[in-house]
């Protein structure tokens, strides 16, 4: 039974990689391609319930709004992240660099790696005997990369730089490239694009951030040994073909304020993704657009100590009578700034209110200056 167990969920692992991964017979869009890149990156902004797209202002706007990138105050900017899901099994890492070109532009560089290590692969496990034989366990990982390449401009072509729109209005773009692997049995390579722009009024900020815009296409090449193809035919298993997913375009916008209150500043957020896969589980959920909002606040006492806290994961239960409940996933996190160093903290899922697993995030952003 532990045999046909392992066996079955490295069938079921293989098998999503082809990208059959669909809501509903009668839904046939794919669905939660390169669903890691939707996570999100940096502890500020997990404990804003991701509510970032419109204020983003540093390294970590390479994820979020390449626009942003143009926040960056200093030489030099970079950033670390390391958190864990699924109690441990699975590890989510990301790091990036981001600096000023000029005054007008700017660029950065992001990489994010989700994987799970240490999979049994038990297609050896019984021997030519028939014998049970555990030294005879591998094990392999599936892990997910992604390598972001941003760029950032202030203003528009059209807009001479003594126009006061000049300086209001960002925008950048990424061109990413995507790795995943399953051990030596699959891999993937994909290519993506996306857009961003920001305006900034006074103390409004408003976003936008279209994600994959022109589809982001993985092409997928697997390698079963003969051993692997005949255990999964002996386990009525569907061997996996050569094959190509696409993730479609999503678009996140949103818009902010900040209050200055002395030496209290509060920065609230309220973002909107909106998918264009078909219907999912979001508070608006429709064919062929479902729309996943959020909320998000930081608290900063002179620009040092941060508390924050957001709302999202805004979905539909059902539970064992069929009767259906509203559930949110709220998130807090804290941050502490010395001097160009900063430390972020984010608890998202307070109390496991949601379906999804709590998680303890840190981040880490330095600030490096030229010696003058």
């Amino acid at each position: 039974m532990k045999w046909s167990l392992l066996l079955l969920s490295f069938g079921i692992l293989v098998q999503n990689a082809t990208g059959q991964n669909t809501a509903s017979e009668s839904d046939a869009t794919p669905k939660y391609v390169n669903e890691f890149l939707n996570i999100g990156v940096g502890a500020r902004a997990l404990g804003m319930s991701l509510s970032q797209v419109a204020s983003v202002n540093d390294v970590t706007a390479g994820y979020w709004n390449p626009a942003g990138l143009l926040g960056i105050k200093s030489d030099f900017q970079a950033a670390a992240m390391h958190s864990e899901y699924f109690a441990g099994i699975a590890n989510y890492d990301y790091a990036a660099i981001g600096k000023g070109i000029d005054s007008v532009s700017a660029v950065g560089l992001s990489f994010i790696r989700f994987g799970v290590d240490n999979i049994p692969n038990t297609t050896d496990l019984i021997d030519a005997g028939g014998n049970l034989d555990y030294n005879r366990i591998t094990t392999f990982s599936a892990a997910d990369y992604a390598l972001i390449l941003s760029y950032a401009h202030q203003g528009l072509p059209f807009l001479d730089k003594s126009n006061s729109s000049f300086q209001k209005f960002r925008w950048g773009l990424n061109a990413k490239v995507l790795h995943r692997q399953i051990g030596d049995f699959a891999r993937s390579w994909g290519f993506g694009l996306d857009a961003g722009v920001q305006y900034i009024s006074k103390q409004w900020r408003f976003g936008l951030n279209a994600r994959d815009i022109t589809g982001t296409f993985n092409a997928w090449s697997f390698s079963l040994d003969e051993r692997t193809l005949e255990v999964f035919e002996q386990t009525n298993n569907d061997v996996p073909e050569n094959g190509l997913e696409v993730a479609l375009p999503r678009v996140i916008a949103g818009f902010g304020r900040q209050f200055n209150l002395n030496k209290v500043t509060i920065l609230a957020e309220a973002n909107a993704s909106i998918t264009t896969d078909g219907q999912r589980n979001t508070l608006v959920s429709a064919k062929p657009l479902s729309i996943d909002p959020s909320f998000g606040f930081e608290v900063g006492y002179q620009n040092t100590i941060f508390l924050r806290g957001g709302m999202g994961n805004i979905q539909r239960v059902r539970d064992f009578d069929n009767s259906e409940s509203l559930v949110i996933q709220p998130n807090i996190g804290i941050g502490l700034r010395i001097r160009q160093f900063y430390i972020d903290y984010a608890l998202s899922d307070i109390g496991n209110v949601s379906d999804v697993l709590y998680s303890n995030v840190f981040s880490l952003r330095f600030d490096f200056f030229k010696k003058k």
